[in-house]
């Protein structure tokens, strides 16, 4: 695969989401919530809270998802629709600065309205790689993707670390200024970022634009028929079954880890050093799964990355000290950006192109559906059994069930019933 200025300006939203992702969604946000926002909550209450919350605004995403998506096709609006879940997330990611201490419900709503942002816009992002490089360059394009998102994630991150553990420095009073301030640094980051692909990224166009109020109604008629499309390419199917239960523990133990390791009673500093590990172990690592995946195959690229991911929960259920917790760190930046950028890759290889941000609608709507159903998992068994460890240990049978499925797909028979597919659609 040759970058050239569109596939480097798709793969900077990468660069410039993973801001959100990083700093946020998985840093941040979570220890802040509980030593700041919800700090008089117990431990087990907090937990709750933030799963729920995570599980609300991934309903919404899984609601509006596949509609969005038939929508965006039949209106050529996949540029239009990211804009507008783009700048959802950056607005109410900058709002959070905004939150005084102890303002629990508030956070949580502007939370869950940054995270509606950040998946919405996916679904677009993610559908515009059938237009901008051919099938034999979807996994070594989508892993540089995640590879820059690893990296510009990681690079933020480390900043405003840097700047919270060094609030002096920068002007603040506390360290509880300086991460309030980190929020409106990912907003200009993510803000900046997403600026080459609206100028630089193409959109396929059907081959009739339809005006967007007709294409919202059309939307909806079409998720009927999207759902026996889906049926009729019974490997798709099998396929979005296997990933939405991988993705669902990959997804929660992003969102889940930080409050998973103060559960245990680890120090703020050693959580955000392990997510930094993450990052920038991550960045190399997605590269090279795109190579490996040239090499082996793409579904046993996925395969291998899920298997690390059940044997890392188990061992997560019994870690003791903090130098453990680092080591999975590590293990899960080899393999998490690997997942992600494979899966992503093999889907568009097996669905229909015209018809890509319908059938990655379903897609992200799975993966979303996903992050209802994990954190809340968690944060239920942590209520019942009083015991984080056993909440961390009930995802393994995500990975497990998951990768059963994912054993059965056989990609060249989702090929031969793609070209019956189109075939027909074309007759």
């Amino acid at each position: 695969m040759k970058l050239n200025k569109t596939t480097f300006s798709w793969a900077l939203y990468d660069w410039a989401n993973s801001a959100y992702a990083t700093v946020v969604l998985a840093g941040f946000f979570p220890l802040f919530f509980k030593q700041y926002w919800s700090d008089a909550a117990d431990v087990s209450t907090s937990t709750f809270q933030l799963g729920l919350t995570n599980s609300i605004a991934s309903t919404v995403i899984v609601i509006l998802a596949p509609v969005l998506g038939a929508i965006a096709d039949a209106g050529n609006s996949k540029k239009r629709l990211l804009l507008f879940f783009a700048a959802l997330g950056i607005l109410m990611t900058a709002g959070l600065y905004f939150v005084a201490q102890d303002e629990t419900y508030l956070a949580l709503s502007l939370f869950a309205l940054s995270v509606i942002g950040f998946s919405g816009s996916i679904i677009f992002y993610d559908a515009l790689i059938v237009g901008i490089c051919e099938e034999k360059s979807y996994d070594k394009l989508s892993t540089f993707g995640y590879a820059a998102g690893y990296l510009g994630g990681g690079l933020l991150f480390a900043f405003d670390v840097y700047m919270t553990l060094n609030p002096a420095d920068f002007g603040f009073t506390s360290s509880a200024d300086a991460v309030k301030f980190s929020f409106l640094t990912v907003s200009v980051w993510w803000f900046v970022f997403s600026l080459p692909l609206f100028f630089n990224v193409p959109e396929i166009k059907t081959s009739q634009t339809v005006q967007l109020h007709k294409a919202i109604f059309n939307g909806f008629k079409q998720l009927k028929i999207t759902f026996n499309n889906i049926k009729k390419l019974r490997m798709v199917l099998l396929f979005l079954c296997a990933y939405w239960l991988y993705i669902d523990g990959v997804d929660t133990i992003v969102r889940m880890a930080v409050d998973y390791g103060m559960s245990l009673g680890f120090e703020p500093t050693d959580l955000i050093i392990a997510l930094l590990i993450t990052q920038f172990v991550g960045f190399p690592s997605a590269i090279g799964f795109g190579y490996l995946a040239h090499y082996i195959g793409t579904k046993r690229g996925i395969l291998i990355g899920i298997v690390v991911y059940l044997l890392v929960t188990v061992w997560a259920s019994q870690i003791q000290v903090v130098s453990e917790f680092y080591t999975l760190a590590i293990i899960i930046g080899l393999v998490q950006g690997g997942v992600q950028a494979l899966s992503r890759s093999f889907y568009a290889r097996i669905i229909p192109e015209n018809r890509a941000a319908e059938f990655f609608g379903f897609y992200n709507m799975l993966g979303k559906f996903a992050a209802v159903l994990g954190p809340v998992m968690m944060g239920v068994v942590s209520l019942l059994t009083q015991s984080p460890r056993i909440s961390i240990l009930s995802i393994s049978l995500l990975f497990i069930l998951g990768g059963i499925l994912l054993y059965y797909v056989d990609e060249e028979k989702a090929k031969v019933m793609l070209a019956e597919y189109n075939e027909q659609d074309i007759n």
